[in-house]
């Protein structure tokens, strides 16, 4: 597996561990449906969150969430209504971005709710 999958699988666990540590339940992880796919899907106090995640191994071409593109935000809200209407799921939504940067060994975890809403189309 090339070094950026392993770091971003990485990133994933370590994201995944810091929400279940904040109190949230993963519903699903690296969930696909065609090309729809979508990092961490959690839930916590009737919200589902779908949580888009980002790791860079450091922040001199910018934050990880700066890489999350307009493209890139209709891609995971395309995916998100996928998985509700697949699991039938009726609950309020969420969309946040967690960001981890890797220094040295070091993770450093920055948690954005509410990162962006559903583009109007």
């Amino acid at each position: 597996m090339a070094k950026h999958n392993i770091l971003g699988h990485e990133g994933e666990d370590i994201a995944a561990e810091y929400l279940k540590q904040q109190g949230y339940t993963i519903q699903d992880r690296d969930w696909h449906c065609g090309h729809k796919d979508l990092d961490l899907v959690v839930t916590k106090d009737n919200v589902i969150v779908f949580v888009e995640v980002k790791t860079r191994s450091g922040t001199e071409w910018g934050d990880p969430q700066d890489f999350v593109t307009d493209r890139k935000i209709r891609s995971i809200v395309h995916s998100a209504d996928a998985y509700l209407r697949l699991n039938q799921i009726n609950m309020e939504v969420r969309f946040d971005i967690i960001s981890v940067v890797t220094d040295g060994g070091d993770f450093k975890v920055e948690h954005i709710e509410e990162a962006f809403f559903p583009p109007m189309e």
